[in-house]
């Protein structure tokens, strides 16, 4: 049968009967409407419903598309069509097709669609909702109940990027629009009280945010886009929304034409972060040695290491002992487009006989109480402790770092393997903790802690460039088998020469460990 008679903009579906029901509008008569009702559902004239609302329907010369005439946008139908299409207000770009459940048909009333269609053309734009009561032979038009939201915007900016959260009281109904250089959150049935706290703007993607009682506007710079809004729903309801430079698109991972730098040219850059530094301490072990120390030497030797067997680029976030803010030591990686972010630590406890290492990607929740008092023991050297917005900034940054949350677990549990098997050392497991040092890296990025400077044996240990050595090498490993996969599975050339000398910056000439990579 050929396809033009198989799509007759003339047929009509299964039909059980139809009658003519009255139209209501906000409690009000508004005329009446033809409805059929279907096997699948009921269907009503669209002409009277649209005359009801003040909105414009089009027909086109044959009666095969019905134009839907709003403000900000286009809505077409077809008879026996399963989609509608919504267009630009010029009628030519085209936004976005929506399936339909029951198709439109077309008999002596005009084009019918079903209570589903109605909803999605006119309710959603329009803050409409339709109720059909078949008993009654009524269909009720009425707007929600209007609702006056607490509202406040904050934004968060980091290199080539800025994540933005809209607080609201109560979960907000809402749409998107979009047009070249903005974003428009508009509400549906819902307004923000005024005024409503927001950031002064000092961004350079977003150059305008402004807002009024039914709608947030965002005004992008020329070079930057934005990310569709993700509502979450706790601890408060939340619309985050990432806004990035166009030319950076290439390193998310939202999608698969948006793949973060590592997984399309895998590893060239690293960057290490000794923790602590100045007069931040750390941890001091019973024999007087300070974290930050022994922290500054095995960075050092493995970032020579690392460029000797790897060749790859390394950046440190110190050289020496300075304090360097936790908030900034990510915003270096991310200067240096880093490709994998490794934060070194090493851990204290009440009790000198804890032993053994710990890996943590990010988490705004702890996966345990003990990973949790760790973050917060790292934690209270950030200079933000006592910044109100802090836990806000945790969430945001929490959502933006999840494009990396599977490379940053992978990559952490390569890191405990490696550490467990080379050293013999105690299988402290892989986990989650809210680091504040690993908020906003826009890389795969982890936080090490490499033994307990609490236990004198531990202690002892880490003062010896042989076995700091050995730490060197299980992670040159981990890095090692996490580069392979990012490069799926190509081959990697390691200069095992770098692995017998100059692994300390001590300068030990000591032997260490080499393994061909897994």
């Amino acid at each position: 049968m050929p396809l033009a008679a198989q799509q007759d903009p003339t047929s009509t579906p299964e039909l059980v009967s139809t009658a003519v029901a009255k139209l209501m509008l906000e409690g009000q008569p508004a005329g009446r409407v033809a409805v059929s009702q279907g096997v699948v559902g009921p269907s009503f004239a669209l002409a009277p419903i649209a005359a009801a609302l003040g909105v414009e329907l089009r027909t086109g010369p044959l009666g095969d598309s019905h134009t839907l005439i709003l403000e900000d946008r286009r809505i077409i139908f077809g008879p026996n069509q399963a989609v509608m299409l919504t267009v630009a207000p010029d009628g030519k770009t085209q936004r976005e097709i929506t399936r339909l459940g029951q198709l439109p048909f077309r008999d002596g009333a005009g084009l019918k669609v079903s209570l589903e269609a109605l909803e999605k053309a006119l309710g959603e734009p329009l803050s409409y909702r339709f109720i059909w009561l078949p008993s009654e032979l009524e269909l009720q038009i009425s707007r929600p109940e209007l609702r006056v939201l607490e509202g406040s915007i904050n934004v968060v900016n980091q290199y080539q990027e800025s994540v933005v959260g809209i607080e609201f009281s109560d979960k907000p109904r809402y749409r998107v629009e979009r047009s070249p250089g903005v974003l428009v959150i508009r509400l549906l049935g819902d307004r923000l009280a005024l005024p409503v706290k927001q950031p002064r703007v000092a961004d350079a993607l977003i150059t305008a945010i402004r807002v009024s009682e039914d709608r947030v506007r965002f005004e992008l710079a020329d070079h930057a886009d934005a990310d569709e809004p993700r509502l979450q729903l706790t601890p408060k309801p939340r619309l985050v929304i990432e806004v990035f430079e166009k030319q950076n698109s290439a390193r998310r991972v939202d999608n698969p034409s948006r793949q973060s730098a590592s997984q399309v040219a895998g590893i060239r850059t690293i960057a290490l972060d000794p923790g602590h530094g100045g007069p931040e301490t750390g941890a001091i072990g019973p024999g007087g040695n300070a974290e930050k120390d022994l922290n500054l030497l095995v960075a050092r030797a493995l970032r020579l290491q690392l460029e000797r067997r790897l060749r790859v680029k390394v950046v440190m976030t110190r050289t020496e002992d300075v304090d360097v803010p936790l908030e900034t030591r990510a915003a270096i990686a991310n200067e240096a487009r880093a490709d994998l972010f490794i934060s070194l630590h090493l851990n204290s406890s009440f009790g000198a006989t804890a032993h053994g290492a710990e890996t943590f990607f990010l988490s705004r929740e702890a996966s345990d109480k003990i990973s949790a008092d760790i973050a917060a023991q790292e934690n209270k050297f950030s200079s933000g402790t006592d910044d109100p917005e802090l836990d806000l900034r945790m969430i945001l940054w929490d959502l933006a770092q999840s494009y990396h949350l599977a490379e940053s677990q992978r990559f952490a549990t390569l890191v405990q393997e490696e550490l467990n098997l080379t050293l013999g050392l105690r299988d402290r497991g892989v986990k989650q903790a809210p680091f504040h040092v690993l908020m906003g890296a826009k890389m795969p990025a982890v936080l090490v802690e490499l033994g307990f400077l609490s236990n004198p044996e531990e202690e002892s240990k880490l003062q010896t460039p042989a076995y700091r050595a050995e730490l060197v090498d299980a992670l040159v490993r981990a890095i090692t088998r996490f580069k392979k996969q990012l490069e799926g599975g190509s081959t990697i050339e390691i200069d095992t020469a770098g692995a017998s000398s100059g692994g300390d910056i001590t300068g030990s000439q000591e032997a260490s460990q080499t393994r061909t990579p897994r």
